[in-house]
């Protein structure tokens, strides 16, 4: 049986849990930012920390192939990059951290939209653009903060 339940931990099955998973995540913020189902499960270290277990799994077994480090060409270049993520458990492990790093920003931008009063119909498209483009819905929200907060700040 339990040889039968890690056949289904594979990379496939870790890339469509992740990046199905994430989108009731993503609703929660754009729907009900103010929920306490967002606030616990959202906004706190729960999802990451879900997002990390297979991140972990994927990294251990690069280990135990001995190759964890073979084909880690981050910093050479783009071709570097393109033959690391050539590498399935590389490309899914930055995948990821992709999928982590963007529901952090969604989760800054509601919590920062509620200190300085944004209307929702504005974080939406951030949240969206944020979702599907990372940086780019954060620079969206960053210039409509701007108007509702008065300031200019780099560093909130």
């Amino acid at each position: 049986m339990i040889n039968d339940l890690l056949a289904l931990v594979n990379s496939e099955n870790i890339y469509l849990v992740a990046n199905w998973g994430v989108i009731p995540f993503w609703l929660l913020l754009i729907f009900a930012p103010n929920h306490s189902l967002t606030n616990f499960f959202v906004q706190s270290i729960i999802v990451p920390m879900l997002l990390a277990v297979g991140y972990i799994y994927l990294s251990y077994n690069l280990y135990l192939e001995n190759n964890i480090f073979d084909g880690f060409e981050l910093y050479g270049g783009l071709d570097g990059l393109y033959s690391m993520f050539a590498n399935e458990s590389l490309l899914l492990i930055f995948w990821l951290h992709f999928l982590a790093i963007s529901l952090f920003a969604g989760s800054w931008i509601i919590r920062d939209s509620k200190r300085y009063f944004i209307p929702r119909v504005i974080t939406i498209p951030s949240l969206i653009l944020t979702y599907f483009t990372g940086p780019v819905g954060i620079l969206v929200y960053w210039f409509f903060r701007i108007f509702f907060a008065k300031k200019i700040s780099f560093n909130d």
